[in-house]
């Protein structure tokens, strides 16, 4: 069994989801369309290249990878923004040394 993602009716309910930690904010998320996919969209637009690190496994470095491969670019003097969306506990802070810090937020994000 797979797990059957947040915007299925079968979210949180599925056999699948049996065991997940996320089940019960599955099961609670409203099934609608997220109204900030066009804004989000719109800005990513900008962004001339995007790289994902992703993996099916935890604790394979992937955010290791991610920060050393943006201090690398950044190295070069390009211009990198790096989003950690671990909810198992974003580690991004703590290798860029940047806990405790606040983002930046303005009315073009």
């Amino acid at each position: 069994a797979h797990c059957p993602g947040t915007s299925s009716e079968d979210a949180g309910k599925a056999s699948a989801c049996s065991g997940c930690p996320n089940q019960s904010a599955c099961k609670s998320t409203p099934k609608v369309p997220d109204p900030a996919v066009g804004e989000i969209g719109g800005k990513m637009s900008n962004v001339k290249h995007k790289i994902l690190v992703l993996s099916g496994k935890g604790g394979v470095g992937k955010s290791t990878f991610a920060a050393q491969l943006a201090f690398c670019l950044a190295g070069q003097d390009k211009q990198v923004g790096l989003l950690d969306i671990d909810i198992c506990g974003p580690s991004i802070p703590k290798m860029t040394g940047t806990e405790g810090e606040e983002i930046h937020q303005s009315n073009i994000g």
